[in-house]
């Protein structure tokens, strides 16, 4: 795990932030949505997943 000191006592977990972020992206966009729930596509589409892919090259 990558932890970064930020004055004092505080600390700052890069992925948890990241992970807190696309949680609320999702949050977001399920309130948002006009269905009971997000597709599989949609969720893909909020956390990126394709673009994620077209980076790795897979």
């Amino acid at each position: 795990m990558h932890v970064a000191r930020v004055g004092g006592t505080a600390v700052q977990d890069h992925v948890a932030l990241a992970e807190i972020e696309l949680c609320g992206d999702l949050i977001i966009a399920a309130s948002a949505a006009h269905e009971d729930r997000l597709s599989l596509e949609s969720i893909d589409e909020v956390l990126k997943v394709a673009e994620e892919r077209d980076i790795r090259g897979e």
